[in-house]
């Protein structure tokens, strides 16, 4: 351990040296960046997902064969079009059958009716009891609630009917078909999907998944821009309409959704290509902006060359400029900033050339010096090499 001291102190002495040898001979030279007026933006990255603004599915509530179809991918449908029917068969004779048993409890009415009016009148002259009569009223009530029943089973077994006829329910473009003819489809608590139709493919809309260490900057209105693998050499533009409160976890990543609004007048986006988006959450126009490196800039006595003198002035924030050999600093009140330009207030005016950093300029040998490390083994002499050969 001992050693190994000895060693650094040795390599820090010898670093000293060379560094206060170059010291002696080096020159200093300052980059410097003008004030200039322009836009500042910052944006959040995303990807997601395109889909149609509105799409339903449409399925069917009754179970048989699918016998026609009148639409395939792509097709265009208004409402009330029909796109599909199912064979009738079963149902038709469901309905018949619910109209049999409807007439039979008509007829079972009418008898209950009857029957009821004569017991009515016996009780009335005390010809027979009152058990007798209620057990009669009981009947005819009874024969009022059946032929109600199947009354609505008549309805119901029509409605049924209906269902075997698949109409559109909004005017659009079929996205994807899941059955064919001949198909048998069942219904039961889920109503099993046939089409999927899209409303307007012109207006299509982004759903983008946003971390939530950029959620924050994101609202509604802001403009959007984004591409897709399909058309590399576009960008397409659109504004977020909408950002989603439900968070989503997903390997321990929380994200949220934020609805992008997109027009697409010529048809270029489908549904379900991958967008890779830019949210601009900050755009100004037209303000005078400084690099943020000028901010950090701060000079000293050790780098002065000669002849050379600091002019300081009070302010929290300012910037340096060099007015002949007078290093001058410049009181600024500054704005926003995205990373890398800030916004300048006060204190400065556009094409002011203010200083950004330093450069050390040092001469060749003392250059070729500092880059030779006296510790590392040194390349062989080819020539001597040769000469003990």
């Amino acid at each position: 351990m001992k050693k190994n001291n000895i060693m650094t102190l040795t390599t820090l002495l010898l670093a000293t040296a060379m560094w206060s040898g170059c010291e002696k001979k080096s020159e200093f030279t300052y980059k410097t960046a003008e004030a200039v007026v322009q836009d500042i933006t910052t944006s959040v990255t995303a990807t997601g997902t395109i889909e149609p603004v509105t799409s339903v599915t449409v399925g069917t509530q009754v179970s048989g064969i699918v016998s026609k179809l009148y639409v395939d991918y792509n097709s265009i449908v208004k409402a009330g079009d029909v796109i599909a029917e199912l064979d009738r068969t079963n149902l038709m004779s469901e309905l018949s059958s619910a109209k049999a048993s409807l007439n039979s409890a008509q007829s079972e009415l009418d008898y209950q009716k009857a029957n009821h009016e004569r017991y009515k009148t016996l009780h009335e002259k005390g010809l027979i009891s009152a058990n007798e009569y209620e057990q009669v009223r009981l009947s005819f009530i009874k024969a009022q609630q059946t032929l109600t029943n199947h009354k609505e089973n008549v309805k119901k077994a029509q409605t049924n009917l209906g269902y075997a006829t698949i109409t559109s329910p909004i005017d659009g473009v079929v996205l994807s078909k899941a059955v064919e003819e001949g198909q048998t489809v069942a219904s039961s608590f889920n109503t099993p999907t046939l089409f999927t139709i899209a409303k307007d493919l012109t207006d299509m809309r982004v759903i983008a998944n946003v971390d939530e260490a950029d959620i924050g900057e994101v609202k509604e209105g802001q403009r959007v821009t984004f591409t897709v693998d399909a058309f590399p050499e576009d960008t397409f533009q659109g504004f977020v309409s909408q950002v989603r409160q439900e968070a989503a976890a997903e390997s321990n990543v929380v994200t949220y959704e934020v609805v992008i609004s997109a027009p697409n007048e010529d048809l270029k986006l489908k549904p379900g290509l991958t967008a890779n988006v830019n949210i601009f959450t900050l755009e100004m126009k037209d303000i005078l902006t400084i690099p943020n490196k000028a901010l950090r800039f701060t000079p000293n006595e050790a780098m002065l060359s000669e002849g050379e003198t600091i002019q300081n002035a009070e302010g929290k924030t300012k910037v340096w400029v060099k007015e002949g050999s007078v290093l001058k600093a410049m009181p600024v009140k500054t704005g926003l900033t995205n990373g890398t330009l800030t916004q300048v207030f006060e204190g400065l005016a556009p094409g002011t050339e203010i200083i950004t950093e330093i450069q050390v300029v040092m001469p060749e040998g003392e250059q070729k010096q500092m880059n030779t490390n006296p510790f590392m083994p040194q390349p062989r002499n080819r020539n001597q090499n040769q000469k003990k050969k």
